[in-house]
């Protein structure tokens, strides 16, 4: 996991734990990614753990070129750039431990309404 964030988007780590966790700076939040099945204050993170999600904002553009890169490196893309009917850019690729990951980037309303992805429908009051 620290080789895939490492070295695909070259995040900056923060703090090292090698043992134990990593934290990496990713703009002004961390991202913390601890072993799984250790214990942590008594409690252990399970192997079998629920994935999360990830969401990571960027500028319009960006998100085509996160897709080519994640194409480039061979990583699996569960749905690639799509215009949401609620003003995001989104795509969607698993991380080596299958959580959800999310690059979106917001874009002007005229985009979904003159093009609407059809995935969702939009209500008006």
């Amino acid at each position: 996991m620290r080789a895939f964030y490492e070295k695909l988007f070259d995040f900056v780590i923060e703090e090292d734990f090698s043992d134990r966790m990593v934290f990496f700076r990713v703009g002004t939040l961390y991202l913390g990614l601890r072993c799984r099945g250790r214990a942590y204050g008594g409690k252990s993170v399970p192997d079998n753990a629920a994935s999360i999600q990830i969401s990571f904002r960027m500028p319009p553009s960006d998100v085509y070129t996160a897709y080519e890169t994640l194409k480039q490196n061979g990583i699996d893309v569960i749905e690639p750039p799509t215009k949401q009917d609620w003003t995001h850019r989104t795509l969607f690729f698993g991380d080596p431990e299958n959580n959800i990951i999310e690059i979106f980037a917001d874009i002007h309303p005229d985009q979904t309404l003159n093009e609407p992805s059809g995935v969702h429908q939009l209500v008006e009051d």
